[in-house]
């Protein structure tokens, strides 16, 4: 009868983890269908699983921590990475348009930028991804995991 909530609470601290993923999924979905909205809702399911559980176990409070600072790096990350390159494309916007040969040149321009900066989106995503699975494995197999470049936002 020990081992029940022993592995329930491995359990919860695992989808402390994963929970983070299913947050950036949706999110990239309801950018893909056109709404252009930013929500963190990376944050809301960890958020949720840590308020509600970390009081029955000291391991899902630290597991919870540790994937909402991890969570909270990656958005604001990412909000600085849309700002520097919204600021990118709109300084290139600002260049002289006279013949047609500039305006061919700004246009290929903007969509080097777009092929970058996508391609740095699907880099980080990939690598997100990996890194949070790994955490969550280690959650539930009760090793401690730190996330790196994490910004300790809860202690």
């Amino acid at each position: 009868m020990r081992e029940k909530p022993k592995q329930q609470m491995r359990i919860w601290a695992m989808l402390c983890h994963f929970s983070a993923l299913l947050g950036w999924m949706l999110l990239f979905l309801l950018i893909f269908i056109g709404i252009p909205l930013y929500l963190p809702l990376n944050l809301l399911a960890p958020l949720m699983i840590w308020r509600f559980k970390k009081a029955q176990y000291p391991w899902i409070d630290f597991q919870g921590k540790e994937s909402l600072n991890f969570q909270i790096t990656s958005t604001l990350y990412a909000l600085l990475f849309i700002a520097i390159s919204s600021f990118v494309v709109l300084t290139s916007f600002s260049w002289p348009l006279t013949t047609n040969s500039s305006v061919n040149q700004v246009e290929i321009t903007l969509d080097s930028l777009l092929i970058v900066f996508t391609s740095l989106i699907l880099l980080i995503l990939i690598i997100q991804s990996f890194i949070v699975t790994f955490a969550a494995i280690k959650a539930y197999n009760g090793q401690h995991y730190r996330y790196p470049w994490t910004i300790r936002v809860l202690r």
